[in-house]
Parts: structure tokens; sequence; C-alpha cells
């Protein structure tokens, strides 16, 4: 017979064992199943699978469900800037964010004020909110991997209230709002076929080395908030003049426009908000904690409308993860990765593979031999003239200088890809289309052709082409000539500069809710020198 003290230990071993089993199983039925073991979907190319029920979303790593009531409740604690929870699992992207605070409290009546503003407007704070689902996650996951306060992930509410297609009237654009200078400087491409100021990847990955950029800069990240707002060279300047006043080096202790004022207590708010919903009476919406979208690999030129069907989601939704597109196609050479919901990029890529073989775009690039009128590229290229404006954005009376890229119908004989010199590269460049108009003028007495061509701004060969005469041909006084002159509009739209349609761009207007950033608000570009605190 066994000894009591050989029995107690026997069982405790036991216990341990199995309650230890208990816990791993319980662990292995949250993980997601490998997409290696998932049953492909059957597909009959080259037709598009576009199932009645969508595929079953990847089991999330964390759960949104409340805890069992059999399990003990999670305490609550009090966590320091950045501090690591273990194995603990986050209920929805806000808790995930409250624990990554880390930047210090701003607390002033301005913070109060902006309070005010977004609690009064319940509606507006869930839209917004709404509106940041599908980029939200991915922004957490890039603040956490850099080690960056994750109060960072909000400052797209300010920006742009998480619209990556919001446009300034100072022409900053996406849902970090960068101006055209600033975006080429952080090498966000900016051309015919895309501008990813607006792409969710490319401008997030911006954004963030910016803000690090200004942090390192300034080391206080009201300070750097303040130079993404205003620009590092005007925080530079105010800093240097209350060095010089002996006043204190702290964003609430310098001058600036009342829109940089307003700016950190903005963001503030939305974080006191978050923070504590209930204390403001807002309901946030459930974001889950995990990805909703899944980056893509394509390898051929393919038509917007065609990767949505293929992917089987709506056109707008599609658009809302890529929205950098400028047209109506994407290039591959361009555009390597496309973003897809997550639960439809499986079905995306089975159909990519089941149509390897057919063609995917039905548009390609084609560069303008010589500056040409639209009717006369139309005709060479074989559409109508109205839908290469529409396509191309020219506006009416303007020409197609030489060396343009113009997206035109893909010829049946052309399989391979646009190239990734035009896919980079592409401009479109115009120039107003001159309308002459026929006067007659007057030879003076010791006129000549070159005398009397240069009164009325012509050459002496286009004088005497119209007149039927020599360039040496001799004038006297009195003998009238014919003079063809640019009209009144044509004059006028030779001093117009082209405007963003002319530029191939379509800029709608901002809808971030709130004010348009003003036109004189400077680029965000790192300044050559800063002073240093």
């Amino acid at each position: 017979m066994n000894s009591p003290s050989f029995s107690f230990a026997h069982f405790t071993r036991t216990l341990g064992g199995t309650l230890l089993a208990v816990l791993l199983s319980g662990c292995a039925a949250t993980l997601p199943i490998p997409e290696s073991e998932r049953t492909p979907a059957q597909l009959t190319p080259p037709a598009v699978q576009t199932p009645d029920r969508a595929p079953s979303p990847p089991a999330p790593v964390t759960s949104s469900a409340k805890p069992s009531e059999d399990l003990p409740a999670i305490k609550q604690v009090d966590l320091k800037p950045n501090a690591v929870l273990g194995l603990q699992a986050h209920f929805d992207i806000w808790e995930r964010i409250r624990m990554g605070f880390a930047m210090p409290d701003l607390d002033n009546d301005l913070v109060r004020n902006r309070e005010v503003w977004y609690a009064s407007r319940p509606d507006y704070f869930l839209r917004m909110t709404e509106r940041s689902r599908p980029y939200i996650f991915y922004i957490v996951e890039e603040l956490e991997r850099r080690k960056m306060p994750t109060e960072l992930a909000l400052l797209p509410f300010i920006e742009s209230a998480f619209n990556p297609q919001a446009v300034s009237s100072a022409k900053a654009a996406g849902m970090w709002q960068f101006m055209p200078a600033t975006g080429k400087y952080f090498d966000l491409k900016q051309n015919l076929f895309r501008d990813e100021r607006r792409d969710v990847l490319e401008s997030t990955r911006a954004a963030l080395d910016y803000l690090q950029k200004l942090y390192n800069m300034f080391g206080d990240w009201h300070l750097a908030l303040a130079a993404y707002n205003w620009g590092e060279g005007s925080v530079g300047r105010a800093l240097a003049r209350n060095r010089a006043q002996g006043k204190p080096l702290t964003y609430s202790e310098l001058r600036m426009p009342d829109e940089t004022r307003y700016y950190v207590p903005k963001l503030q708010a939305v974080k006191n908000i978050i923070a504590q919903p209930d204390s403001f009476k807002t309901v946030l919406p459930l974001i889950q904690n995990h990805p909703f979208f899944k980056s893509v690999p394509i390898n051929k030129d393919i038509d917007v409308e065609l990767a949505a069907k293929m992917a089987n989601v709506s056109l707008k939704d599609f658009k809302a993860l890529n929205p950098a597109m400028n047209r109506p196609v994407i290039l591959a050479a361009g555009t390597p990765l496309i973003l897809l919901p997550w639960d439809n990029a499986t079905m995306f890529e089975n159909n990519l593979q089941s149509n390897s073989d057919g063609r995917l775009s039905s548009w390609t690039a084609w560069q303008a031999p010589r500056t040409m009128k639209a009717e006369e590229v139309a005709k060479e290229v074989g559409m109508t003239a109205e839908k290469l404006r529409a396509v191309n954005g020219i506006p009416p009376r303007m020409l197609v200088k030489a060396g343009s890229t113009l997206l035109v119908p893909r010829p049946s004989q052309k399989d391979s890809n646009v190239t990734e010199h035009l896919a980079d590269n592409g401009r479109l460049l115009l120039a107003p289309e001159v309308v002459l108009r026929k006067i007659f003028v007057t030879a003076r007495q010791g006129d000549n052709m070159a005398l009397l061509a240069a009164r009325h701004g012509v050459t002496a060969a286009n004088l005497a082409t119209w007149n039927d005469l020599q360039t040496n041909s001799k004038l006297t006084a009195g003998k009238k000539l014919a003079v063809f002159v640019p009209s009144k509009e044509s004059r006028r739209l030779s001093k117009a500069p082209p405007g963003p349609q002319a530029a191939g761009k379509s800029r709608p207007k901002a809808q971030s809710g709130k004010p348009a950033k003003r036109s004189d608000k400077p680029a965000r570009k790192p300044a050559p020198r800063v002073a240093q605190r």
C-alpha cells in the first residue's frame, strides 16, 4: 500500500497534467486553420467564381466575445507606456489601442472644447470610427512593431476622418493628408496611374516615418504633432523665439496658427473619448482585433472592375482598400500588390490562377509621338475623342504634348504588360490649343517684313507666307497685310495653368468632416535646418 504522501503527490501530478492538457486543447481551438489544409474552391475556367455565400473567415487569434462565466475575470491593471500584456487577449481593437497609450496627456480648455464638440455629435463620431474599420488594425500593428505610441492610430481621425480619398483645399491627399512635395520626399509615387498618398500601406509607412523623424528631432510628441501639421521649420522657429525670450519650450507655450493650436487638443479629445466612451455617452463600433485585409500579389495588368469581380467584392469596397488607383486598370509593374478583404483573398487568388492564360486588361499605355489634338490621338488609337478625354482627363481645347502617356484600348495582338518605366513615370502633358483669327495691319513708312512682323508678334516667314510675299519683299507705306493672331479665348487659355483635371487627376472635395485646410499651409517637407532644443 502506498504511503499517504506518495498518493497526494501522485494525485497532484495527475491533476496538474489534466489541467495542462485542458488548457492546451482550449488554446489550440482558437488558432486559425492553415490555408494549406483548407479545401480550395472549385473553379471552372475561365469563369469567375461567385458563390451564394461568402467563405467563412479564418478563426481569429483573439476573440471579441466576452469571457465565459466559469473562467476567472481578467483583472484590470494600470499599465506603464508600451507595457507588454503577455498572452492576455484583447477583445477588440479599442482595448488594444488603450493599452498602448504612451503620450503625456494634454489637459486644458481647448481639449474640453473639442471633447464637447465630438461628444455632441455621436452620429458623426460613430460614422468616423466605423470608417476606420478596414485600416486601423494594420496601423496599430505597424505602431507596435515600431514601438510607437498607439495614440498615433487615432491621428487619421483628425486629418481626414479616415477617408483615404479626402483632398484638402491645399491639395493634401489621403487619410494621412500628405502634400504633393512631402509625399515625393517620402517616396510616395504620384503619377498618371496611381497616387500613393492615398495608398493604405505606403501612406502609413510614410506617415510613421515622418512622425518618428519629427519626434527624434524635437524629443516631444506634442511638438512632433505640431510639426506634422504646421511644418518642422515653423515649429523650429517658434521654439527659437521662445528660447530667446526665456519662455518654456512646450507645445502649449508656442505662438502658432489656430489650426495647429487646436491640432493636439483634437487628438487628445478623441483619445479621451476612446479611453472612456461611457463617460462621454459615446458608442464605439465593435472592431475585432484581427486583420481586415490581406495583400495579394498580381503579375499581370488587370482591369479594376474585373479584379473586384474576381474577388467577389463590390467596386466601392475594392476601391476603399485600393484608393491609390487613378485609372480603370491596375498595372502590375507599378502596383504588384492589391489589398482584399481577408475572406475574399483566397477566392481572388484561385480565380487569378484559373485565368492565368487569359488577358485580364482591356487597357494599355500609349505615348504620343508628337503634339496632337485629342481628335487625332483618338483616331490613331481607335476610340472616340469623348472617351479618350473622359478616361484620361483631357479638358476641351487642350493639345496632348509629345511624350505624354495616355490610357488607350489594348490591341488584340498585344500580350505584354505595360513596362515599369511607363507605370512609374507616365505623365500627361497638355498645352492650350491656339485658335487664330485673321486681322489686317498697315505698313508704315520705312517698314520691312521683319519690323512689321515683330510689331505684331509673328515671324517674318509666317507673315510672308500669309500674304504670298518673300521675306525680303519691300513694303510701301499704307500697304495692308493679313496677320493671324491668337483669339481672345486662346490668350485666356494660354495664361491659365492647366487645372487638376488637366493634370490627369480627379480631385474630389475634401470629405474629412473638418474644415478644409488653408491653401497657405506650408508643405510638410522637412526644412534643411531646424533650431534644436
